[in-house]
């Protein structure tokens, strides 16, 4: 078959995709499904090679990370019980002070708080923010928006346990402690440098609070916030303040990926008091201790094999698995300690109803970029590529940020164009990880009316459309840039 073919065919079937979900309103796994059986069909693959690509690629990428979305978003479930969210707020502006507030605010929902259900965290985190606005000083609103906007969804497709950048990680088989490190890398001068714009921005009268404001909705009535999935939902359904999530034209879907982003929506009884009764005030480096000594675990393993230095305890508890379950194991113990065994029961039911609807879309995922990689693009795609990483960077990137234009969605928009471009990675010689931070950092690009968290943010910080489009739309768009211009760098030595 002829390599004009396959490309065309590749492009045909993305395309169709994005068509069966803005247009039609099909279920984006269904879309995917139908994407990666006409892919395989059309390029030669047979029934049988179709088939076996299709379920090749959704079992394939579970066994890599279905057990580590599992446990991160039971983790994040245990702390959101817990009350932990409100504590770390008040803990970061006795820290920070006012003036530097949303830049500790991005810093810390990009990277330690990746494990909670980004719904829920925008549920219990926008009061808080919108409470801390006025003493920041002059555009303190708009610019704890932006911080907040920004953080959380630059910590999807960067930050690790973040459902999109283990996902981003499995398809394309990177190790879980690189792309935790080397997001470290990317995410947090993205953030400070992105936030640091707006701020700059807002400041020089772009932010109308005649226009740009208006009265916030109650933080304990999330209106759009069903338990689903908004990845997985029924495209043009309700979100926040009764707008719809689609676009104007009825296009459009609920966008966004909870559990940090984990695809997960707001459990009942958020925004109202935390489940069970507190029998004591435990240290919050208690509470978040066992998550953030996981996370040490897979950044020591992956530190020490690229020294190539071999230590058999060191490697076993480093393995992101074994990690992830010694943090789940000891957030268990000690809310179970401070909260009591309702509370961690409550958290458990959450979080398997949760992470159930996140591992499909992984999975689906992984088919259709297993089916483009079996179609042999990866070798069409090398011969138009020279051993500069430049270039294939960028198109991710491009392929990624036209996707999420369409879709709405971060994860599927990231998983698929990782997907067209992850087989050129061993033609070329390109480090898988590059590509997966490039595919996270277009999926980050225009965030807009087709996102569950834009509707969110607008409806429970006070602001109009017009402000959310601002703060949101144009703060998330210029950390993509950011996060392109801080990667291309790294393939030079990586």
């Amino acid at each position: 078959m002829s390599d004009t073919v396959i490309v065309v065919n590749t492009a045909v079937a993305v395309l169709a995709v994005v068509v069966l979900i803005v247009r039609f309103r099909l279920n984006p796994v269904i879309s995917l499904v139908i994407g990666a059986v006409y892919l395989g069909l059309t390029a030669g693959l047979g029934v049988t090679g179709t088939v076996d690509a299709v379920t090749g690629g959704f079992g394939d990428i579970l066994a890599d990370v279905g057990l580590l979305i599992a446990f991160g978003v039971l983790t994040g479930a245990m702390l959101h019980h817990a009350g932990a969210i409100e504590r770390l707020v008040s803990a970061l502006l006795t820290a920070c002070g006012p003036r530097g507030m949303p830049y500790a605010t991005a810093v810390t929902v990009s990277t330690a708080l990746q494990s909670i259900f980004v719904d829920v965290l925008l549920v219990i985190s926008a009061p808080l923010a919108r409470r801390i606005a006025p003493r920041i000083g002059e555009q303190g609103l708009p610019r704890m928006a932006t911080a907040l906007a920004i953080g959380l969804e630059c910590g999807i497709v960067f930050m690790v346990p973040g459902v999109g950048a283990v996902a981003l990680a499995g398809v394309l088989g990177v190790p879980l402690g690189q792309m935790l490190i080397l997001g470290l890398v990317v995410v947090v001068p993205t953030v400070l440098i992105a936030t640091a714009i707006m701020s700059v921005l807002l400041r020089r009268g772009w932010w109308d609070p005649a226009r740009d404001e208006q009265e916030p909705v109650a933080a304990a009535v999330p209106a759009g916030a069903e338990a689903r999935s908004p990845d997985t939902a029924a495209p043009g359904a309700g979100s926040a303040a009764g707008r719809p999530t689609g676009s104007p034209d009825g296009g459009g879907t609920d966008a966004e990926d909870g559990a940090g982003h984990s695809g997960g929506a707001v459990p009942a009884g958020v925004g109202t008091a935390v489940s069970g009764t507190a029998r004591r005030e435990l240290p919050l480096a208690l509470l978040f201790g066992p998550l953030l000594a996981g996370l040490l675990l897979i950044a020591a393993g992956a530190v020490l094999d690229a020294a190539g230095i071999t230590h058999p305890v060191v490697a076993f508890l480093g393995e992101p698995v074994i990690a992830l379950l010694l943090a789940l194991i000891g957030t268990t113990a000690v809310v179970g300690v401070a909260h009591g065994r309702g509370t961690v029961e409550s958290a458990v039911s959450d979080g398997f109803r949760e992470s159930g609807q996140i591992l499909i879309l992984t999975g689906v995922g992984g088919s259709l970029a297993t089916t483009i990689s079996e179609a042999g693009l990866g070798e069409i795609l090398g011969r138009f590529f020279s051993a500069s990483t430049a270039a294939p960077l960028l198109m991710v990137w491009l392929i990624a940020a036209v996707l999420h234009v369409a879709i709405g969605s971060v994860t599927i928009s990231a998983i698929t164009a990782a997907g067209v471009l992850a087989p050129v990675a061993p033609v070329i010689g390109l480090a898988p990880v590059l590509i997966a931070l490039a595919a996270g950092a277009g999926a980050l690009f225009a965030v807009h009316v087709t996102s569950n968290t834009f509707w969110l943010l607008q409806s429970l910080l006070g602001q109009s459309v017009r402000g959310t489009l601002k703060t949101c739309s144009v703060g998330v768009s210029i950390a993509s840039v950011v996060a392109i211009l801080v990667i291309l760098p790294l393939s030079l030595v990586v």
